[in-house]
């Protein structure tokens, strides 16, 4: 009896200690994402740049944007201002691969067919 009493004391701490620290590894992510966008000159509060890495992925996903660049067109429009399309390109990519992995098809997209190169982005 007091091996089943402490089998599920035991998983009673377990679940509790699951539901407690799930809210912490989004927020691991949220912070990792904008330790990144720092890391590209673009500077803000964490949550906001997190709120707008997880729209562009919510618009690449429902198909607001169909391509990466018209997805870097709205970055540009959300992101503080000065924010160059160099940058805007980075943070998508950071986006990405933070909040919406299965979007990276787009990227490469961008940079068209193999052998071309991108004009210099500003």
């Amino acid at each position: 009896m007091k091996i089943s009493t402490s089998l599920g004391q035991t998983t009673l701490i377990v679940s509790a200690a699951s539901v407690l620290l799930a809210p912490c590894a989004q927020a691991d992510v949220d912070t990792d994402f904008a330790n990144q966008a720092h890391t590209y000159g673009i500077y803000g509060p964490r949550d906001y740049n997190a709120w707008v890495g997880k729209i562009a992925c919510k618009r690449l996903a429902h198909h607001v944007d169909e391509t990466a660049l018209e997805s870097v067109s709205f970055l540009q429009g959300s992101l503080a201002g000065g924010t160059s399309q160099g940058q805007a390109w980075q943070f998508l990519g950071a986006a990405v691969a933070a909040y919406c992995p299965e979007a990276t098809s787009v990227l490469p997209a961008a940079a068209g067919p193999a052998g071309s190169t991108m004009k210099e982005l500003g």
